[in-house]
C-alpha cells in the first residue's frame, strides 16, 4: 500500500547526458512511485526534445520541457521555475541519481507536517556512492534492500564534510521566503552547501533524519563536476558571501 504523500511535489530537474543517466532517472520515479502517492514533476532542458523520457515516465507523471541550447545546465534556475508550477504545501528538491530508504522519507516529511521544522533532510549527511555493478542489481528491481546489505563495498561520496543535499524536502512557503535558489550559482557549483547556510542565517529550524543516502553511479560529463577554475571560483565567491551576511542582508538580497 502506497504511502499518502500527495501534499508533496518532488520536484527533478534533468538534463540526459547518459543511457545511464537516464536509466537512474527512471528507477528513481518508479521507486517513488511504487512507494508513494504523490506528485512527481521532471523538468527537462535540453536544445530538442526528442520524446524519449517523457514515453518511459508515463502519463502519470508531470513532465515539461524547456528548449535550452546552452551547454550548461542552469540548474537553479529550473528549479525556482518548477517551485512556481508546483501548488503543494510541501516540496522535495531532488536529484535523479538518489535513493532513500521510505521510512526516512516518511519521517522527514512528517517533521514538516507537524509544523515545528521548515526544512527537513530525510538522511544523515552521509551518501554512500552506488558503483556500477550494485547499481545494476537496484535497477533491477528497484528495491532499496539491495543498496542497504551492500555497505561495506560503498564508498563515501564524500568524506570531508556532512552533504546537505541530493534530497531536500521544505515547506513551501518557508522555501520561497528565503529566496528559493540562489541563481548565482550557474551549472554544477556548491548551491547546497550555500542553500543550507543562509537557511542556518535566517533562523530556518532543520530536522536531519537517521539513515544514509544513496547516489546511483553516473558518468560525470561537464554538468556533474567544476568544468573550469572560473566557475569554482565564483562557486565559492558565492557561498562565501551567504556565510558572511546576517539576516537582515539576505531578506534584502533574495526578497
Amino acid at each position: 500500500m502506497k504511502t499518502d504523500l500527495k501534499d508533496v511535489t518532488f520536484m527533478i530537474p534533468v538534463r540526459i547526458d547518459s543511457i545511464i543517466r537516464l536509466e537512474n532517472l527512471i528507477s528513481v520515479v518508479q521507486y517513488l512511485s511504487r512507494h508513494f502517492d504523490c506528485r512527481i514533476m521532471v523538468l527537462e532542458a535540453d536544445a530538442y526534445n526528442n520524446g524519449i523520457i517523457k514515453k518511459l515516465l508515463g502519463p502519470k507523471i508531470e513532465y515539461h520541457f524547456i528548449e535550452d541550447y546552452d551547454s550548461t545546465f542552469y540548474r537553479t534556475k529550473y528549479l525556482n521555475i518548477m517551485t512556481e508550477m508546483s501548488t503543494t504545501p510541501f516540496l522535495a528538491i531532488w536529484d535523479a541519481d538518489i535513493i532513500i530508504s521510505p521510512t526516512q522519507i516518511i519521517e522527514a516529511i512528517g517533521k514538516l507536517r507537524n509544523e515545528k521544522y521548515d526544512i527537513a533532510l530525510p538522511y544523515n549527511g552521509k551518501v554512500l556512492d552506488v558503483p556500477i555493478s550494485i547499481r545494476e542489481l537496484f535497477i533491477k528491481n528497484c528495491h532499496v534492500g539491495e543498496l542497504q546489505k551492500q555497505h561495506a563495498k560503498m564508498d563515501y561520496l564524500y568524506k570531508t564534510e556532512a552533504l546537505c543535499g541530493g534530497a531536500i524536502f521544505v515547506n513551501a512557503i518557508s522555501y520561497k521566503k528565503a529566496g528559493m535558489e540562489n541563481l548565482a550559482f550557474y551549472g554544477w557549483a556548491s548551491e547546497d552547501f550555500e542553500r543550507y547556510n543562509r537557511w542556518q542565517i535566517l533562523g530556518y529550524k532543520i530536522h536531519k533524519t537517521k539513515g544514509m543516502s544513496y547516489h546511483l553511479f553516473h558518468p560525470r560529463g561537464n554538468n556533474s563536476k567544476f568544468s573550469h577554475h572560473k566557475q569554482f571560483m565564483n562557486s565559492e565567491a558565492s557561498v562565501f558571501a551567504t556565510r558572511t551576511s546576517s539576516a537582515e542582508e539576505l531578506r534584502e538580497r533574495f526578497k
